[in-house]
């Protein structure tokens, strides 16, 4: 495969004690210092012992950060194809980036006019992350995501007919209404969840890994099924984060840690709460490959993600990416986002991921400005749609309440006549016996 893993393979770190009886043998560690390519790797340390400004953020990672144009120019040198991706290929990662944002500001408009309630925190300008890695799984594969989870159920599979409905709280949801903005699942589509507080979803994506293991070693299945782990920068301060990389690397389990670093959390700015903000440089701590790519262009991420995906699909274990991408909106809905540098942020939005890729197709002449604009179209018409059936959908009735709460319902959640408990007015006042 002639991908930017083909100058440095994915290999396990160096040992620490190289004095062992093992330390004869040669090592080679994957150090994106020493890359021939250039959007791989950070490239200096980065410490700040006081709040950095964003040109001191920008001056220290300009040089991991490379144009889609850069990257095509690698890509010529090693391989006899001049483009990253097909015609067929490029379209499919257009309409899933622009459903990923258009679907987000319709949920903001949607949220605004009273429709949708709770925390609500969306995922644009990150799109190429979620695109990038998703569209190259199986159906069988799994995804687990945190609680900027609706973009990742889309790329997945789930309509957005389901989503839109799980937003408005509605019974046609994907959970029927019970799950909201931060718990998307379906398990038709093996979207594992999204979790409402960091690090949640590790343990499970790390689960769903072993599953996949246990049923081609132990039960001796044809299995070769790959779980991604989505998570932010954050959440790599996290317990769970340190046992479950650990825990994957000891038993090599087919799954892919993917770090969606959008440089804040409500209000810190990353370099402030990370000693070393390099998050890949954790994976090969734990025996894993460590890399970092540019989250702001799908193409790169794909060629990371196809190699990463490989590997765990192969049997050859987990792997560490870390995406360095950017939130255009707030925390949430709720955050006024007023604590970023306005300097930083336009600079990541002259960094729009779907503009990037739609100059890409246009210049490859992949796709013409017509076939694009059709494919915009196509979209708001699946989003109109989306918001026509969610709101016309019903609410789920006072039956559910207790659904998906108790193992066995009965004794309490269903009385001796067989009829849900909850539809005695008496149950919702708390003056029913029980």
């Amino acid at each position: 495969m002639a991908t930017a893993f083909s100058a440095t393979k994915f290999t396990q770190p160096l040992p620490l004690n190289t004095t062992s009886s093992r330390s004869h043998e040669k090592h080679t560690l994957f150090d994106p210092l020493k890359t021939t390519a250039s959007f791989l790797g950070s490239t200096r340390k980065l410490r700040f012992n006081s709040v950095p400004k964003f040109n001191q953020i920008n001056s220290h990672r300009r040089s991991a950060i490379v144009a889609v144009s850069e990257a095509v120019k690698e890509k010529k040198l090693k391989s006899t194809s001049n483009l990253l991706i097909t015609k067929e290929e490029g379209l499919e990662l257009y309409e899933d980036m622009v459903l990923g944002r258009y679907f987000e500001d319709m949920c903001a408009q949607m949220y605004y006019r009273g429709k949708m309630f709770g925390f609500v925190h969306l995922y644009n300008g990150q799109e190429a992350v979620s695109t990038g890695f998703i569209k190259l799984l199986k159906k069988e594969d799994s995804v687990v995501s945190t609680y900027r989870d609706h973009v990742h159920a889309l790329s997945k599979g789930v309509s957005a007919r389901a989503v839109m409905s799980e937003l408005f709280g509605k019974a046609t949801g994907c959970c029927r209404g019970q799950g909201g903005s931060m718990h998307m699942f379906s398990k038709e589509h093996n979207v594992l969840g999204g979790f409402a507080f960091i690090g949640e979803g590790i343990p499970v994506a790390t689960g769903a890994a072993f599953t996949s293991r246990y049923k081609r070693d132990v039960l001796k299945q044809n299995c070769d099924d790959v779980t991604l782990a989505f998570f932010g920068d954050g959440t790599c301060n996290n317990g769970q984060f340190f046992e479950c990389l650990n825990m994957a690397a000891l038993w090599k389990l087919p799954i892919v840690f993917v770090v969606e670093n959008n440089l804040w959390a409500i209000g810190m700015s990353h370099l402030r709460a990370t000693s070393d903000p390099a998050i890949w440089k954790k994976g090969p701590a734990f025996g894993m490959p460590g890399v970092h790519v540019d989250g702001m262009d799908v193409l790169k991420v794909r060629e990371v993600a196809k190699e990463a995906i490989r590997r765990a699909r192969s049997g050859e274990g987990p792997t560490l990416v870390e995406c360095e991408t950017y939130r255009f909106r707030g925390h949430s809905l709720a955050d006024p986002d007023e604590l970023r540098d306005p300097a930083e942020k336009a600079h990541y939005a002259a960094r729009d991921p779907i503009t990037s890729l739609k100059k890409y197709l246009i210049e490859n002449k992949l796709a013409s400005e017509a076939e694009l604009k059709a494919i915009e179209k196509k979209i708001d018409e699946v989003l109109e749609d989306a918001v026509e059936f969610a709101d016309g959908s019903p609410h789920p009735p006072r039956s559910q309440l207790l659904e998906n709460v108790f193992a066995d319902p009965k004794g309490f959640g269903i009385g001796p006549d067989g009829q849900y408990r909850c539809e005695d007015p008496k149950f919702t006042e708390g003056t029913a016996h029980v």
